[in-house]
């Protein structure tokens, strides 16, 4: 009770996930749009350069086809990605200029409510494009093992940790232009959380500050589901993830309450 003070919390997420989802279904043309983003992506890696490249050392030691240690960091990446740009800019239009939470909160429902609604469809839509993104990845024949199928649950628990945290960043945007900064945070996290290469080839000093990436987390955790390699390090991925998820719910669910219950 510490955490949901009454009041703030109605258990209605639901309401805000189904009042998303009718708003899209008017515009289902770009949602399909976004799964033709995995093709693009596999199609460059196979290709292209993956050619080039050859073999690298995968999670469990054993050489692997470099096609087959991109792609599930670039389902992370796409995951992430996907996630920040749900909850940023339509966050923002809805927060300073639509109105839309000053009406939600008219209602019964309480700033959890809205938090939690926003980030669960932000949630929902990356695991459709994480599916897209798996059966693309399955009909190019760049799945490994039938264990890749986890990587559907772990693209959805990246969404909604970046979900969380983007829309906590939303609230703090006085304009437009300040978007540029988050854009300044996720390009180097996508560069440098070990998607294009191992982490064996930073430098011995860096490596730790490549770990402090999350999305380096969430892609260890999809490379290790797709090659059916599971080991303890494991738990600590999935606690990194579902920490930022945690401080990022409970960021925006308090400004929100401070923004707009005054």
């Amino acid at each position: 009770m510490r955490v949901l003070p009454p009041g703030l919390y109605a258990g209605q997420a639901n309401k805000v996930i189904e009042r998303s989802a009718l708003v899209t279904r008017r515009h289902w043309v770009i949602v399909l749009s976004g799964l033709l983003e995995p093709v693009f992506y596999l199609l460059a890696i196979q290709v292209g350069f993956g050619v080039l490249v050859g073999t690298v050392i995968g999670p469990a030691g054993e050489p692997i086809p470099y096609e087959q240690f991109v792609a599930p960091a670039l389902l992370g990446a796409a995951a992430m990605n996907g996630a920040i740009f749900e909850t940023t800019y339509p966050i923002y239009f809805k927060l300073r200029f639509n109105k839309l939470y000053d009406a939600m909160l008219a209602t019964p429902l309480g700033p959890y409510d809205v938090a939690i609604g926003e980030i669960g469809w932000a949630t929902v839509r990356g695991s459709f494009y994480s599916l897209g993104f798996v059966a693309v990845m399955a009909a190019m024949g760049v799945l490994p093992s039938t264990w890749a199928l986890l990587m559907v649950p772990v693209a959805a628990l990246i969404a909604f940790a970046f979900a969380s945290v983007g829309m906590a960043l939303a609230t703090y945007i006085q304009s437009p232009t300040q978007f540029d900064y988050i854009s300044l945070v996720a390009i180097p996290l996508f560069l440098f959380s070990t998607t294009f290469y191992p982490l064996s080839v930073y430098p011995a000093e860096l490596q730790w500050a490549v770990q402090l990436s999350p999305l380096y987390h969430g892609i260890e955790l999809l490379r290790q589901c797709a090659h059916g390699v599971f080991d303890w390090a494991m738990f600590g991925h999935v606690a990194v993830l579902v920490g930022l998820a945690a401080v990022g719910v409970i960021a925006t669910s308090r400004r929100i309450g401070a923004m707009l219950l005054r």
